[in-house]
């Protein structure tokens, strides 16, 4: 726990430097004014458009997961999937920690931890599965358009990397890693007396479970799609109130590589500094400047923090809720 800290630290170091060195090269000046004329409007209107993305999100979420006892609402998925986002986004994580944080407060409101941890996962996966989906349609405008040289060329080999790691992924979750993590923490329990472990038996179970209706999980990947796609709706948006208006393909690229890049910089906390350097290159492809470019990743940023950062007040809210009832039960109890 204390390596994590200290490399998420120094990613966190890493990422701003390299982003405060990027303001300071392309002028900060030139990149305020830029945002200066999105606006208050421009960012708001950004802001709200994610929240669609966020319902397709909770929808892909929810398919996947399958029935639940207690059974939850689309609303409640939606809430778990902002949540999800603001920790991700906003915290010193290596970008999953929300994915903990939401199988927590989904056991917290009486599901069991084995399918809270299982639907969660099982979402994550489809996530990776279909983002890598969505940089090939990126890469294959960008070849269709003639353009992106070297690019290209870094494009292709992160994707072929991506694919395989999810590939080992999915592998392993069939193969048997949930019940591997299961037997392993049965045994810890048992060795250690901490009775806690027992929560996570059937994990494997309900993992498989995700994956057993092919209409479920095709439907989730759908979801899905949608979703990285009105990434590229947003991207639009966001340029149109910075006054440089984009095509869907110049969108799609700019999105489907900039995501790309920033989840292969998962060791840095919010990705800080190498999205700005990606948005750099990816746009130049389009002729578009490297201020202009910063100032669309700071514009995606400042609607994370908008989002985020109440995002956060109604996790501390839920987990504070759920303390004070499970403290109540102990008292009902005795």
């Amino acid at each position: 726990m204390g390596r994590f800290k200290v490399g998420s630290a120094l990613g966190a170091l890493a990422g701003i430097g390299l982003a405060g060195w990027l303001l300071h090269l392309y002028g900060i000046g030139r990149i305020i004014g830029l945002l200066g004329q999105a606006g208050f409007a421009g960012i708001l209107s950004v802001t709200a458009f994610h929240g669609v993305q966020i319902l397709f999100s909770a929808l892909a979420w929810k398919v996947i997961s399958g029935p639940s006892l207690p059974r939850f609402s689309l609303r409640d998925y939606m809430v778990l999937r902002w949540i999800r986002e603001g920790v991700n986004n906003l915290l010193p994580v290596a970008q999953i920690g929300g994915e903990f944080v939401v199988a927590r407060l989904l056991q917290g409101r009486g599901m069991a931890l084995a399918p809270a941890i299982a639907g969660t996962v099982a979402d994550l996966t489809l996530e990776m599965v279909t983002q890598i989906a969505f940089t090939l349609m990126g890469l294959a405008v960008l070849l269709h358009e003639g353009l992106g040289g070297g690019v290209t060329a870094s494009v292709v080999n992160g994707v072929v990397v991506a694919a395989l790691l999810a590939g080992a992924f999915l592998g392993a979750q069939w193969l048997g890693l949930a019940a591997a993590i299961e037997a392993g923490l049965m045994r810890l329990g048992a060795m250690v007396g901490w009775s806690g472990t027992a929560r996570v038996q059937g994990l494997h179970e309900a993992l498989m479970d995700c994956y057993r209706r092919p209409a479920r999980v095709a439907l989730a990947v759908v979801w899905q799609m949608i979703s990285w796609l009105l990434g590229t709706l947003e991207i639009c948006l966001a340029m149109h109130c910075l006054g440089h208006d984009v095509g869907l393909g110049a969108g799609l690229v700019i999105e489907s590589l900039g995501q790309a890049l920033k989840a292969m910089a998962f060791a840095v906390p919010g990705a800080l500094g190498v999205q700005e350097g990606g948005y750099i290159v990816v746009c130049a492809l389009f002729g578009l400047s490297p201020q202009l470019a910063i100032a669309l990743s700071l514009m995606k940023r400042l609607r994370e923090v908008a989002l985020g950062v109440p995002g956060l007040v109604a996790w501390q809210r839920m987990e504070s809720r759920q303390s004070v009832a499970r403290a109540r039960a102990l008292v009902d109890a005795t």
